[in-house]
C-alpha cells in the first residue's frame, strides 16, 4: 500500500509518501512541502497548491490519500486556509478516482506515539524511528504528512473490517426482510385480479 499524505496549509502544504502495510515495517517514499507566497492572491495560491499535489501525485502515484481532518480553531482565518487547501487535496484525489481518507490531528497523534495529545516534537521522533530516518522531517508539516500516511497504514485494515461487518450486517437485514414478505408481495410485477364491478340498477319493467 502506498499512501500520500497531506497536511493542509496555504502557506506550507506537507506532503509525504510512505509505502507498506500494517504490522511489517514502512518505507518513506518522498516528503516534501509545496510553499505558496503569503502575499499573493488566495485563488493564485489554491492553483500552486494544486500544481504542487498534481506533481506529487505524477511522480509518486499513491493508491490512496490521507489528508488532515479540519477541525474548528479560534483563528477563523487560519482554519479557513487550511480547509481550503484540504479541499484541493481531495479534488486532486477524486479527480484521478483515488480513495480519499480523513484523520483527525488526535487520530494520527494516538496512531503514531500512542497518545491523542503529543506534541509536534514527539510526533515527529516517532516518525524518525518508524521510518528509519536520520533525522526528523523539516519542517514540522512534512512530518506530519509522513505522521498521516502512516496512520492510515495502520488504520486501513480495522477501517475496511469495519465497513465489511456494516455491508454484511446490511446484507442480512436485507434477507430477513425478503423472507417475511409473502412471495406475492415480493414480485414486483405481480399484478392484482380487479374484484367485479356491482351495480344497482334495476330491469326496467317490460323487458325481457
Amino acid at each position: 500500500m502506498k499512501v500520500l499524505g497531506v497536511d493542509p496549509g496555504l502557506t506550507r502544504c506537507g506532503v509525504g509518501v510512505v509505502e507498506g502495510v500494517a504490522g511489517r515495517p514502512l518505507t518513506m517514499v518522498g516528503v516534501g512541502v509545496v510553499r505558496t507566497p503569503a502575499d499573493a492572491d488566495i485563488a493564485d495560491r489554491l492553483v500552486l497548491i494544486e500544481q504542487g499535489i498534481e506533481h506529487w501525485l505524477d511522480t509518486h502515484r499513491p493508491e490512496y490519500v490521507a489528508v488532515e481532518r479540519v477541525f474548528s480553531q479560534h483563528n477563523v482565518r487560519t482554519v479557513m486556509g487550511t480547509a481550503q487547501a484540504s479541499a484541493v487535496a481531495m479534488l486532486c484525489a477524486a479527480r484521478r478516482g483515488l480513495p480519499v481518507a480523513l484523520h483527525t490531528p488526535s487520530e494520527v497523534k494516538a496512531a503514531v506515539t500512542g497518545s491523542g495529545r503529543a506534541d509536534k516534537a514527539q510526533v515527529g521522533a516517532m516518525v524518525t524511528r518508524l521510518l528509519r530516518l536520520d533525522a526528523p522531517p523539516k519542517p514540522a508539516d512534512a512530518a506530519d504528512a509522513l505522521a498521516l500516511a502512516i496512520c492510515h497504514i495502520w488504520r486501513a485494515p480495522a477501517v475496511n473490517r469495519l465497513q465489511q461487518a456494516h455491508a454484511a450486517n446490511r446484507l442480512q437485514q436485507a434477507q430477513a426482510a425478503a423472507r417475511r414478505t409473502p412471495p406475492a408481495a415480493r414480485s414486483a410485477g405481480a399484478l392484482r385480479t380487479p374484484a367485479p364491478v356491482r351495480t344497482n340498477q334495476r330491469t326496467p319493467k317490460g323487458t325481457s
